[in-house]
C-alpha cells in the first residue's frame, strides 16, 4: 500500500471515528479503565476556556440570556467537552455556548467530560459538532474548513467524508471566502443568507450588490437576477474592446455564466478562451491534492 492509499484509508477511518465520538460525546463514560482521562466532573468555571481554534465566533446575546436563564433554574443538563490544558485547567471542545452561559448565570464550577484529544482532533469535532448542530453561520463553517485543509492537508472530498456534507457543499462554502471583507462582514453579521453571497461571489462589484440586496430586502431569487444581469453589462461594457491587454477576446455574459457553473460543479477556478469554432478551458489548482479530487471527478481511472 502506497503512501497516498494509507493516508486515503486513514482519513476515511477518522471520518467514521469522529461520528462515532460525536454520537457519544455528550455521555458520560463510566468504564474504571477511562476514568483517568474521561470521568465526570465538576471543574470550578474560571479554570475552563474557550478553545482559540473554535471555528464558531458569534453567539446570539439573547440566545444566551434565555439559556442563562434556564441554567438559573435547572443547572448545566449536558455537561461541556473538554481537554486537559495544564493541571486543573481544561480547554473546551464542545459547549464553549453552555460555558458562556454559566458564566452569566453566576456558576462557579460546570459539569465536564474530559477528552484525551490533539489540536487537529479536537478542530475537526467542534467543526463537526458546530456544523451538526446548526450553530455555525456560513462564514464560520467556510473559515473552519479552511483550518482544515491548510493545517492539515485535507481534501475537499476528505472535508466531505469526515464531515457527513457532500463534496459540492464544502466547495461552495469556501468559496464565500473570495468575498470582500464588507460582504463577509454583513454575511457574519446574518444581513445576508449564503444563498445571497453565493449569488454575487462571481460578479465584477459583490459589495454593490450586496448593498443593493439588503437595502431592498431582496430574496435570493432576486439576487441571483441582480447578479446575472450587472454580468451582463459588465460584459457589454467591456465589448467595444474586443482585445484584452494580453490579445484575448473579451468574454461575453454566457461564458462568464459558464465559468461561474463550472467553478461551482468542480470548486475549483475555471476560466475560458474560445477560439473560433474550439477553444481552452483552464483549471487552477494549488495543491497535489486538488489535483488528485479533481481527476477523480473527471473519471480518470490511475494506478
Amino acid at each position: 500500500m502506497d503512501m497516498k492509499m494509507a493516508d486515503d484509508a486513514s482519513k476515511k477511518r477518522l471520518g467514521r471515528g469522529l461520528a462515532a465520538l460525536i454520537g457519544e460525546i455528550d455521555q458520560p463514560v463510566s468504564s474504571p479503565a477511562k476514568a483517568a482521562v474521561s470521568a465526570d466532573r465538576m471543574a470550578p468555571i474560571e479554570h475552563v476556556t474557550r478553545n482559540p481554534r473554535n471555528p464558531r465566533r458569534n453567539f446570539d446575546p439573547s440566545d444566551l440570556e434565555d439559556l442563562s436563564r434556564s441554567i438559573r433554574q435547572h443547572g448545566v443538563v449536558q455537561p461541556v467537552v473538554v481537554r486537559r490544558a495544564e493541571t486543573d485547567r481544561y480547554e473546551i471542545i464542545a459547549g464553549e455556548r453552555r460555558w458562556r452561559a454559566s458564566q452569566m448565570a453566576g456558576l462557579v464550577e460546570i459539569p465536564v467530560i474530559v477528552r484525551d484529544v490533539d489540536d487537529k482532533t479536537a478542530l475537526e469535532i467542534a467543526i463537526v459538532e458546530n456544523v451538526q448542530r446548526a450553530d455555525l453561520n456560513a462564514l464560520e463553517e467556510a473559515q473552519g474548513y479552511e483550518q482544515l485543509i491548510a493545517q492539515y492537508d485535507y481534501t475537499q472530498n476528505d472535508l466531505g467524508e469526515v464531515i457527513g456534507k457532500s463534496r459540492s457543499h464544502v466547495a461552495n462554502s469556501l468559496r464565500l471566502l473570495k468575498l470582500p471583507p464588507e460582504v463577509q462582514t454583513m454575511l457574519s453579521e446574518g444581513a445576508l443568507s449564503a444563498g445571497h453571497a453565493r449569488a454575487i461571489v462571481s460578479t465584477p462589484d459583490p459589495v454593490a450588490l450586496a448593498g443593493q440586496i439588503v437595502d431592498g430586502g431582496l430574496s435570493v431569487r432576486d439576487a441571483e437576477r441582480l447578479a446575472q444581469r450587472q454580468s451582463e453589462r459588465t460584459g457589454q461594457d467591456s465589448a467595444p474592446e474586443t482585445k484584452s491587454a494580453s490579445g484575448a477576446e473579451a468574454k461575453d455574459a454566457d461564458t462568464l455564466a459558464l465559468e461561474k457553473s463550472l467553478s461551482d460543479v468542480l470548486g475549483l477556478k475555471v476560466q475560458l478562451a474560445h477560439k473560433g469554432m474550439g477553444g481552452q478551458m483552464r483549471i487552477d489548482y494549488k495543491s497535489l491534492e486538488q489535483l488528485d479530487e479533481l481527476c477523480r471527478l473527471l473519471g480518470e481511472n490511475r494506478e
